[in-house]
């Protein structure tokens, strides 16, 4: 009990020398400061993103550092369990999007971290060169969970998702979703299903839900990525 106490006291200790400023950190280990994009990740980022996600002004604070073109979106009600707060107009991100879509300023952050630290390292690292471009199928929607009557709304129903369908890197080639094959071996696998794999494994560090072709035929042509109340990455 004496060790607990202790602890207790010195985490609070802690705590307090860092918000008072007596204990001088660098950013990246301060759990108090803002969460910026461009910073490699470590195990603090997780809860940077978490507190920017639950504050407002923090995650537009935290989005103006992305390198991304936005426009913020006034907060409407469109149906019974759906519209959206603090949600922003992606025109484009780090790549090109195509058609302008919503997403909530947190779902924007999330995506904007993927970009970051998993969609472009990883390409470079499986195809030697970039993305510039991405084809998705929508984010906001006023839907149920497949459309279909009598499920819970979707999170595309408060536009805390996007579907995206395909990749284009720098040399023009398009690399579709459907190409991932979840469950092949790694020795049978091909350079675009060894892509599509990271990129669905790193999206679960930085999403609350992620679904592709594993999951369900639903799924089958895309991913989901969104931001949630549970986690899920399938």
């Amino acid at each position: 009990m004496r060790a607990l106490l202790l602890g207790v006291l010195l985490a609070c200790l802690a705590a307090w020398s860092l918000l008072s400023g007596r204990l001088q950190v660098p950013d990246a280990w301060n759990p108090w400061a803002p969460l910026r994009i461009d910073d490699a990740p470590n195990w603090l980022t997780g809860f940077k993103l978490g507190r920017a996600s639950g504050d407002e002004a923090a995650c537009k604070t935290a989005l103006a550092g992305a390198h991304m073109d936005w426009t913020p979106l006034e907060d409407r009600v469109t149906g019974e369990g759906c519209g959206f707060e603090s949600a922003v107009r992606i025109e484009r991100s780090s790549v090109e999007v195509g058609e302008a879509f919503a997403l909530s300023c947190r779902a924007a952050l999330s995506l904007a971290m993927w970009e970051r630290h998993v969609l472009q390292p990883v390409a470079r690292t499986q195809t030697g060169q970039t993305v510039v471009g991405i084809e998705h199928y929508g984010s906001y929607a006023c839907r149920n969970l497949y459309g279909e009557p009598g499920r819970r709304r979707s999170r595309h129903a408060t536009a805390d998702a996007l579907d995206v369908a395909a990749f284009v890197l720098a040399d023009g080639r398009r690399v579709p979703v459907t190409a991932y094959a979840p469950g092949v071996p790694e020795a049978s696998l091909g350079p675009d299903a060894r892509l599509l794999r990271d990129l669905h494994a790193g999206a679960c560090r930085y999403f609350d839900g992620v679904l592709g072709p594993g999951y369900n035929r639903a799924h089958a042509d895309h991913f989901h990525f969104d931001r949630g109340s549970f986690g899920i990455c399938r």
